[in-house]
């Protein structure tokens, strides 16, 4: 089964956010809960956490500005 990594909406007005770094590499093994990368909005930079456990194919590049709901990786 595959989980896709959204971006999150962490603020009432947030409606996009620039992933500004990988803490996990492509095609690693994660755990549910562990920090995966970071996400800089218009107020301030936070970790975002795996949603599930199981190896990472990353979609998304750093630098890049991705709405809310964006699929920014998978989870296999």
């Amino acid at each position: 089964m595959t989980t896709q990594v959204l971006l999150p909406k962490l603020g009432f007005s947030m409606s996009e956010g620039e992933l500004s770094e990988w803490l996990v590499p492509d095609g690693a093994m994660v755990t549910e809960g562990q920090p995966l990368y970071a996400l800089e909005s218009e107020k301030s930079t936070q970790e975002v956490e795996a949603p599930a456990s199981g190896r990472l194919r990353i979609i998304a590049a750093i630098g890049q500005t991705y709405e809310v709901g964006a699929v920014l990786a998978e989870i296999e």
